[in-house]
């Protein structure tokens, strides 16, 4: 990512699923590791904001897709992203306007 000059992008809700355990456990060096990680500049952490509301609205549509799901597609639609990266090969199968690109962790071009 670093070599081909690549921004990468995420919600602050993958943030917040990232610190759960170290919150849990009180693992306050790896909060801080975390929180040092996303810090960089080549690393856009987004908001669920108006845009992406209206974003998640259209989303939501296809009742197939769960409403953590909608979320993240509707963050990274909101910020036109390039391509989306997810772990659940069945939003790899969906069309979200704004991303040019769905796919698995497996298929992956990183």
């Amino acid at each position: 990512m670093l070599r081909r000059h690549d921004h990468l992008f995420t919600s602050a809700m993958t943030v917040g699923e990232i610190l759960v355990k170290p919150l849990a456990t009180g693992n306050a060096a790896l909060i801080d590791r975390y929180r040092a990680f996303f810090a960089v500049p080549e690393i856009t952490v987004a908001a669920f904001d108006l845009r992406a509301a209206e974003a998640y609205g259209r989303i939501r549509q296809d009742r197939g897709i769960h409403p953590a799901d909608a979320i993240q597609l509707a963050c990274a639609s909101s910020a036109g992203v390039d391509l989306f990266i997810t772990n659940d090969d069945r939003l790899s199968q969906k069309n979200t306007p704004g991303i040019n690109f769905i796919t698995s962790l497996s298929r992956a071009p990183i």
